[in-house]
């Protein structure tokens, strides 16, 4: 059973057998949070009417943190060890990857998130940007995995890639990610079968399209959570970006106007413009 909830200006809805329906009055920190989240849901549908979801969509993340793990597939542990080949950084990523300590970084806050339609920004002291498309886990202040959404967590190689201790500023600035456009409530993971999808249009026109499966995921996310958790409470709980398996070619980097698509088909369609 799964349910897809999503965050609007007028308050939660979500999407089950078909149907949308307003979730009514509702903190979203508190429902992100409630004890048997899908039955609430469940409930909330049996007792509310059918509702239009709204055009404008909003991130869903009030008071959470976003966190990421890196080098957690085979290609983007590639990617960075050459993109930082030249800074003697190059072995610290195959060594992250092998060894049992997961990387993870704290990532964004709620402002620095953006829209699903929103606009992202490309930072301006940075001249190789690319977007990472990345399956999200919704994480209850439990610690307990409630569901998942899509996430874009731009990432600057040049950056990062001149010297590893960069990694903030080549991680986090206003407008540096993006969450939705819903969430995926459901108590089992995701097929591994699952792919993420990215496709980048310029002017319209498709530059930069890519693909992965959650085979291609080294650690569970379950993994991940743990170490995540192991010395910090999230009160309101928490989002965790889980790494990229899709790596743009070297030759290229995201550019004002361009439109980037990441696709989850459960989940749906996370789109957002480059400024």
């Amino acid at each position: 059973m799964s349910v897809l909830l999503y965050r609007t200006a007028s308050g939660p809805f979500s999407w089950i057998d078909g149907q949308t329906y307003s979730v009514g009055p509702a903190n979203w920190d508190e429902l992100l949070n409630t004890d048997d989240l899908l039955g609430h849901l469940r409930r909330q549908a049996i007792a509310a009417n059918a509702a239009e979801l709204p055009e404008h969509l909003l991130a869903p993340i009030v008071s959470q943190e976003l966190w990421g793990a890196g080098v957690t597939y085979y290609r983007s542990r590639n990617a960075r060890m050459a993109e930082s080949k030249e800074a003697g950084g190059g072995s610290f990523y195959d060594r992250v990857y092998e060894a049992p300590r997961p990387e993870l970084f704290f990532k964004a806050t709620a402002q620095r998130v953006s829209d699903p339609g929103g606009n992202l920004r490309i930072r301006r002291d940075s001249k190789w940007m690319v977007p990472e498309p990345e399956l999200t886990l919704v994480i209850n202040h439990r610690h307990r995995i409630i569901g998942y959404t899509v996430g874009n967590d731009l990432s600057c190689r040049d950056i990062e890639g001149e010297n590893p201790l960069y990694l903030p500023q080549a991680k986090t600035w206003d407008g540096c990610a993006a969450l939705g456009p819903a969430l995926l409530i459901q108590d089992e993971f995701l097929p591994l079968e699952t792919r993420i999808e990215l496709e980048i249009r310029r002017n319209g026109v498709v530059v930069n399209s890519d693909g992965t499966a959650l085979t291609e995921l080294k650690r569970k996310p379950e993994y991940l959570v743990e170490y995540l958790t192991r010395e910090m409470r999230f009160p309101q709980g928490c989002f965790l970006l889980t790494g990229t398996g899709i790596v743009p070619d070297d030759d290229f980097r995201l550019m004002a106007g361009d439109e980037v698509r990441i696709t989850i088909a459960p989940i749906g369609t996370l789109i957002n413009t480059m400024k």
